[in-house]
Order: structure tokens, then sequence, then C-alpha cells
């Protein structure tokens, strides 16, 4: 399963993550951007180490998951638009 990594779930894993990057000073704004990197380097590393564009896409469509996608990039963009 692709969502699973030594029987942890990959989503949930990357919430925390994120979630204690931020309780470490993480701006919020930056939270779905770090969900998103998380998912990709996952992605790349573990799930499909030899399918690159696999990898990516099945990265990305975890981390953006973990982020809860839309008010993730809402937040991120406004962030972006805001400095």
């Amino acid at each position: 399963n692709t969502m699973e990594i030594y029987n942890v779930a990959i989503i949930p894993l990357i919430v925390g993550v994120v979630e204690l990057a931020k309780k470490l000073g993480l701006p919020d704004k930056f939270a779905a951007v770090l969900s998103a990197v998380l998912g990709v380097v996952i992605g790349l590393v573990y799930v499909a180490p030899n399918d690159p564009a696999k990898g990516v896409l099945i990265g990305l469509s975890m981390g953006l998951s973990a982020s809860g996608l839309y008010s993730g990039v809402k937040n991120t963009a406004e962030g972006i638009k805001g400095q």
C-alpha cells in the first residue's frame, strides 16, 4: 500500500511533523508548503524510488491531503501575497 511505510500511515505522519514544526515556530502560512515537500520527499525516497514521476505525484497527493489541500494552499497564497 503506497499510503503506508513499515505499517505506518504516511498522511497522519506528515500532519504530525508539520504540527510539530508549527509548535517549534514555523509560521502557519508555510505549513502547506512543508507538508507538500515532506510528501514529495517521502514519495521519492520510499514510495517510488525508481520512478521519480510516480514518486512526485503520489508524494504531492499525500502532502496536499495532509495539509487539507484547499485551506493550506489558500493560507500559503495569502501569506506569500502579504510579504
